[in-house]
């Protein structure tokens, strides 16, 4: 993406954030949770981190985080969150584009979760997602299943821009199942040994309280060979 692109990017969901005292429900991603409890801490790349609840939780359980987020008023936000926790300084925090940026080094836990966008393909972020892995890592992608997507979502709410969360907006091709993620970014053997590729339904509530049932698509993998 360009420099207008990623400073359009960054005021759109500086906007956003402004608009609301919290955007999202403070609680980590359940799915993340699920996957996650079981791993040894090391090293997570958290991409998409909105407001921190899923930085915070990995920190929380001993995990060194990179957060990532295009939009430095949720970063701002999240910095004061974990300021109140005693593992807050264990995540660095940093402003990045997601449709532009990749990181440097690898990690053994990257975490996607609802990376949906109205403004690029849902595979560049995801494939950054697992060129991060490192070998004998964890990737862990999750979205909206495109047969069980928030029936309070659309195009004017600005949900949808490389950020996790419950109330994405945008058209079918922002959306994909397990299968599909593992197809389109070769998460398959040798490289990789799929863990999990499953639809979970959960419960969740949308911005003005209504309640619904949503499918999650939820790819967990581990790499076993370092990137051709």
């Amino acid at each position: 993406m360009d420099h207008e692109g990623h400073d359009g990017a960054a005021r759109h969901w500086d906007d956003l954030y402004r608009s609301r005292p919290r955007v999202w429900s403070g609680r980590p991603n359940p799915q993340l949770v699920a996957e996650a409890a079981g791993l040894r801490p090391g090293t997570a790349l958290d991409l998409g981190c909105g407001e921190g609840a899923d930085a915070l939780w990995l920190a929380e359980q001993g995990w060194t985080v990179t957060a990532v987020d295009v939009s430095a008023v949720a970063l701002e936000r999240a910095g004061l969150h974990a300021a109140s926790s005693p593992a807050g300084n264990r995540i660095t925090w940093l402003q990045r584009d997601l449709d532009a940026w990749a990181p440097e080094e690898q990690f053994d836990l990257v975490s996607a979760q609802f990376l949906h966008s109205t403004e690029a393909p849902w595979q560049r972020p995801h494939r950054v997602a697992a060129d991060a892995v490192r070998p004998g890592g964890t990737l862990l992608i999750v979205g909206h299943h495109p047969d069980g997507l928030p029936p309070w979502r659309s195009l004017s709410d600005g949900d949808s821009h490389a950020h996790g969360g419950d109330g994405h907006g945008g058209g079918p091709g922002m959306f994909f199942t397990a299968e599909q993620a593992a197809a389109e970014l070769g998460i398959a053997p040798p490289e990789w040994r799929v863990e999990v590729a499953a639809s979970r339904e959960r419960e969740a509530t949308g911005p003005d309280g209504q309640s619904a049932t949503l499918a999650d698509a939820v790819l967990r993998a581990t790499r076993l060979q370092p990137p051709t």
